[in-house]
């Protein structure tokens, strides 16, 4: 203040020819000073970016009005089939269609179409009761529509458990109903063990004994069941059978155990052990019906394929006697061929093994001993099989005549010098080739370069040139 004092009475002194202008000076000089001093009290009034303190107070604002959002009432946007712009805020509602505007940079909504918004809702709609919502009102619908997926899923999975126990039922409840019907679910071990039951009872009649071993003869067609009739002893009970005084008791235990020899190893060791070979033979060379004879027969050739020891013990009980007379009975061709095919099988069986060792090395060295203390061939020959045989080539049936073929091939080199001296064995071929000539060029007329009746002609045109 005495500044200022000091400068009003300086400049009245002056001279007034000197007082404008120091006056317009002096107006100046004070309106600086206030300029100065607001600018100090106010940054943001003077010397700023106007740009900038724009900006900021965008962002001061924006930041206030989503503060506020979270605790104000949202206003909700009502789509139309046509496109409108969202201001902020705006709460949509579930189905709608939401783009952002490239040219205005807005983000607009509509109603997608009914087709559309019907399958998205999946008939789910939000209860709009007011015109607005708060952000607690949309988390609390989001995680109402997450629980009903939940519970949607949740009555899929009851609906296909339901459906489940509808078509099938728990064991426990089946076992119930049979029980109260009288009826017992058995394993295969158990219907096994009650048919040798039965079989073996004393009590049950020849129909009863015949139906158990027709039965059991199913069973033991499975190699794990035919090996479970030994655990019991139902093998040996069977094997038994075949010392019936009844016909048909044979027949159907033979039956039986053809089955279950079948290439199971395992049980043609316990039938050797249990005497079943000795049974088998004594049936065949006895009087029996052609019926049992051929059950029997065919329990002996699954019981001697493929176990070499099987065969030397034959041998040594004199099997092939019993078959040569089994052959030479009258009616008993059906069992001649069945005879032939098996002695067939037993000499291809030893030479196809012998030869797998010679090539392969893949057969044990214990079967392939066992294969080579078979000496089925010298047998055949001191049997008489080499006249036999060919004497079965006059059979009608071509089915017979094949199999006879084969076998005459297989012992060509055992019977060479017998078949020779056989004029009746050269007739026959001899016709044979006549006839299977002609059928022959039948098969050719009709297409069939490779027919039956042509690998016939081949066998015997074979046999006829190998004898010359």
């Amino acid at each position: 203040m005495n500044s200022g004092m000091s400068l009003t009475m300086a400049l009245q002194s002056l001279p007034s020819s000197r007082m404008a202008p120091l006056a317009i000076l002096l107006g100046l000089l004070m309106a600086a000073c206030f300029t100065f001093c607001l600018s100090h009290q106010n940054p943001e009034f003077a010397l700023t970016n106007p740009e900038k303190s724009s900006t900021k107070e965008t962002e001061r604002k924006e930041t206030k009005a989503e503060e506020e959002l979270d605790a104000e009432v949202l206003e909700v946007f009502y789509p139309t089939h046509e496109w409108q712009a969202l201001r902020p805020g705006q709460a949509v509602p579930a189905g709608s269609h939401v783009r952002l505007n490239l040219q205005t940079g807005e983000r607009e909504a509509k109603l997608q179409s009914e087709d559309k918004f019907r399958n998205n809702l999946k008939g789910k709609r939000l209860d709009i009761n007011t015109n607005t919502y708060t952000s607690q009102d949309l988390k609390s619908a989001l995680a109402k529509f997450k629980e009903g997926a939940e519970m949607e899923s949740s009555k899929e999975d009851k609906a296909r458990q339901a459906e489940v126990k509808r078509l099938f039922r728990p064991i426990e409840e089946l076992k119930k109903d049979f029980d109260e019907l009288n009826v017992v679910i058995e394993t295969d071990m158990q219907i096994m063990v009650r048919l040798i039951n039965k079989f073996n009872s004393s009590s049950s009649s020849l129909e009863e004994k015949i139906a158990a071993l027709f039965d059991l003869e199913y069973y033991v067609h499975q190699m794990d069941n035919a090996q479970d009739l030994l655990s019991f002893g139902g093998l040996q009970v069977v094997i038994n059978g075949l010392n019936s005084t009844e016909p048909l008791v044979k027949e159907y235990a033979a039956f039986v155990l053809g089955a279950a020899f079948s290439s199971n190893p395992k049980v043609q060791v316990e039938a050797i052990e249990g005497g079943a070979l000795q049974k088998l033979l004594v049936i065949l060379a006895t009087e029996q019906p052609l019926t049992a004879k051929k059950k029997v027969l065919f329990a002996l050739c699954s019981l001697l394929r493929h176990f070499p020891y099987a065969q030397r013990q034959f041998l040594k009980l004199g099997g092939l006697q019993v078959l040569r007379s089994l052959v030479q009975e009258k009616g008993t061709e059906v069992l001649a061929v069945r005879v032939v095919t098996l002695l067939y099988d037993l000499v291809t069986e030893k030479m196809f093994a012998e030869e797998e060792a010679e090539l392969t090395q893949e057969t044990s060295p214990e079967k392939l001993q066992q294969y080579r203390q078979v000496h089925l061939l010298p047998g055949l020959r001191e049997q008489g099989w080499c006249e036999i045989t060919a004497r079965l080539l006059a059979l009608p049936e071509h089915d017979a005549r094949e199999k006879v073929l084969q076998t005459l091939g297989v012992l060509l080199a055992t019977c060479r010098d017998h078949y020779r001296q056989d004029p009746r064995l050269s007739g026959t071929l001899a016709s044979l080739q006549v006839e299977y000539q002609a059928l022959a060029s039948l098969e050719l007329q009709d297409g069939e370069d490779e027919g039956y009746f042509r690998e016939l002609l081949g066998s015997v045109n074979s046999l006829l040139k190998e004898l010359r």
